[in-house]
């Protein structure tokens, strides 16, 4: 294993760069997993203590993207820093940033699901770790690993939050529960709401929720060419105690922040950083997220 800092969140330095830390110390590990070398970004709370346990918390790039757009929150900066959730966690958690091979995660023949337990022995055996509340998120193909996550790492993930996924990733297994919160969007072409009907319907069944006859409800879909906006979220009922189901559908396409009412992604004004206010509002999704996981 290899370790060595990654740029502060706030600035796009480049790897050996001349590093400052900030916003929680970090680092870019390399690791050998199955006969290959694999690498990741940990970041740990500010003022880590080796006697507390901490949250540990898996963001998945999509296909294409990299361990360094989810570290630093791409144009967003540190706002949207792993989906939003390092800002939310008042520094209770662990953040990875895993690196898929070729820029994607097509898990073929699990060797996506042992780097994943590679990673996960190596910060239980350095750092102290809260093992019931490890999480899991991911956009596109990052969500498609997030739900072969879920098929077959149940017992190991408190919960998973999969934005925009698909079953590129497999689903070993697939038969336990775990807590699920999925999100789909009305005009995406490429991860379609059709797509994730059955992905939500295996844990529902799974999590023991009551299954209803018709399908939950959605926000209207908007008409072609014009900026879409709004969403739906509905909680199964039923479920066995500690899995919850939420399912999230919105009006917009392919996208993990999607504003009400814009249809643009993170903030309506389309300005890098953002500072949300009510002129200028902000995804609902990690605040969503985030809520659902305090919950469990």
């Amino acid at each position: 294993m290899t370790f060595a800092p990654v740029p502060n969140q706030d600035s796009n330095a480049a790897l050996g760069s001349g590093y400052t830390l900030g916003h929680g110390e970090g680092g870019f590990v390399t690791i050998q997993s199955g006969g290959q070398t694999r690498t990741f970004v940990m970041r740990l709370p500010d003022n880590y203590d080796e006697n507390t346990p901490y949250w540990l918390s898996f963001t998945f790039h999509p296909k294409g993207g990299n361990t360094y757009g989810i570290d630093n929150g791409g144009l967003n900066g540190y706002v949207m820093a792993y989906y939003g959730l390092q800002r939310l966690s008042n520094n209770g958690a662990i953040f990875v940033a895993p690196d898929g091979l070729g820029g994607g995660w097509a898990n073929n023949n699990g060797e996506d699901l042992q780097f994943v337990d590679d990673m996960i022995q190596l910060i239980e055996d350095n750092y102290c770790v809260d093992t019931t509340h490890i999480f899991a998120q991911g956009f596109g193909s990052g969500g498609s690993m997030t739900y072969a996550l879920a098929c077959a790492r149940a017992k190991v993930f408190r919960g998973v939050a999969i934005y925009e996924g698909g079953v590129s990733s497999g689903c070993d297994g697939g038969n336990d529960p775990v807590a699920y919160w999925q999100m789909a969007g009305l005009e995406d072409e490429v991860f379609t709401v059709q797509g994730a009907i059955p992905m939500r319907d295996r844990f529902a069944r799974n999590n023991g929720c009551t299954i209803p006859t018709t399908e939950p409800p959605r926000p209207p879909k908007a008409p072609p060419y014009l900026n879409p906006g709004g969403h739906v979220c509905t909680d199964y009922t039923g479920c066995s105690a500690g899995y919850p189901l939420r399912w999230c559908v919105h009006q917009s396409g392919l996208g993990n922040a999607i504003v009400d009412g814009t249809g643009d992604l993170f903030n309506s004004c389309a300005t890098y950083p953002s500072t949300c206010s009510t002129t200028c509002p902000c995804t609902w999704v990690p605040e969503d997220v985030w809520q659902w996981m305090n919950s469990l």
